[in-house]
Formats: C-alpha cells, structure tokens, sequence
C-alpha cells in the first residue's frame, strides 16, 4: 500500500464548519501543492497562521469535484494517509468526501515511542528542529509542512527498525497505535505546566478531576486527555 503524506491548510479548526484551502501530498517522492476557493471564509485566526489570506483564493476553484479531489480519493482507497495529528486532518478529508481507510498519525507514534517522556512537545515544527531533521522551505507552509512529515516518519521508522521489527511490521504497528487513544505523560499548559501526570495524580487528583470534566465537554476532539485523564485516576 502506498504511503501518502499529506497536510492540509484550513479555514479553521472546527470540521463541522470549516473547510480546506490548501493541500499538500506527497507519494513515491513526489509533492503535489494546491490551493482552492473553500465554501466559507478563511477566519482571522487561520490567515494568522498560513498567511492565505482571502484575496489569494479569489478566482480559485472550489475543492470539490477538483483532479486533486479525485486523485487524494483514489490514493486513499488503497493507500495510507500519513499525517501529524491525523485525526484533524482525516476529519477535514472526510468532510470534504473523501473516505480514509487505513491512517498513521505520526504525532501519536512519536508520542508512543517515547516512553520516558524525554522530548518537551510533539508539534510537528518542534519534532524538526529537536530532532535535527533538515529540510528545505519555511517554518510553516503545507509544502514544507510534508517534507518535514516524510523525514519524520522515517526517522519514527527507523527506530521501530533498529529495534528489530520488520518495516512492513513496523507500519502495520504504527497503524495500530493511530487508532488507539495515546497516554499524555507531561501537562503543557496551567499550573502545573512541565509536571508529570502521574505526579498531580497522587498530590492534586482533584485538579485532573476539574480537567477530565472540561475535557470531556470540549468542542474539540480531546481523546488523549481523556484517556490519559482516567489512566491516572484509576478509571481506565
């Protein structure tokens, strides 16, 4: 089955109501780019980041019932989609139509592969840099954003390897590990910013308590948390 690393731009984060501006993909070494005219606007918050702004997708075509619509789909039939943080962009695909079969998050893979917690975060840009892995174009564009992905996976894989799993052994496991919730094992964020989960469990359980609550009432997609939530207080 053919890997097929790919990175989508947005009009936000919801995939209930936004919709994608730009694609990146990149199969058998070759990266295809596109932008398209999507059904909503582009928020203030999403220009921030990509830096599209409305006026560069004027006259663009629409996603839907593009080549490049068509071809993802049919890759996909028999491919895998690779991405980081693949739930967000499955969710994206799939509301524009496209059905994904078989994923590898790679944000959950190196999550999985680093059991003592050593790396400080997972983001895609920050994988790069931490992990010394070169290459070309800027910080943040979809293009850049799968070269960075394709180095990644390998790199994810090449650890599987010399830890002596085949490669189509290893793959057939990061998929495995795609579709299960991941255990969070470091808080980033409030209070108790850089502390060990399992630490605030045994001194502060009310804490994860509170947190477990708003993250079950999140808009957003929060399964890890919710997982990791209820591993720590015994519920899992």
């Amino acid at each position: 089955m053919k890997l097929v690393f790919l990175d989508t731009e947005t009009t936000g984060n919801d995939p209930a109501k936004d919709r994608l501006c730009e694609v990146a993909y990149q199969v058998d070494g070759e990266l295809e780019v596109a932008r398209f005219k999507p059904p909503v606007p582009m928020s203030v918050k999403a220009m921030s980041i990509t830096h599209i702004t409305e006026k560069m997708l004027e006259g663009l075509p629409a996603f839907a019932g593009s080549g490049t619509h068509e071809k993802i789909s049919g890759l996909l039939k028999d491919g895998i989609l690779v991405c980081h943080n693949c739930a967000f962009d499955a969710a994206m695909l799939e509301a524009e139509g496209i059905e994904v079969s078989r994923r590898i998050c790679t944000l959950k893979v190196a999550r999985h592969l680093d059991a003592d917690a050593v790396i400080p975060e997972y983001g895609l840009q920050y994988l790069r840099y931490y992990l010394g892995i070169e290459v070309d174009g800027g910080a943040h564009d979809a293009a850049t954003d799968v070269r960075v992905l394709a180095a990644l996976f390998e790199r994810l894989l090449s650890k599987m390897e010399a830890a002596g799993m085949e490669r189509d052994a290893a793959i057939a496991e990061m998929q495995k590990i795609s579709l299960l919730p991941s255990l969070i094992r470091t808080i980033k964020f409030g209070k108790y910013f850089g502390a060990k989960v399992e630490d605030v469990a045994r001194t502060d359980p009310g804490y994860l308590e509170w947190l477990l609550e708003q993250k079950r009432n999140s808009d957003r997609p929060e399964e890890d948390w919710v997982y990791t939530l209820e591993h720590y207080l015994g519920r899992a």
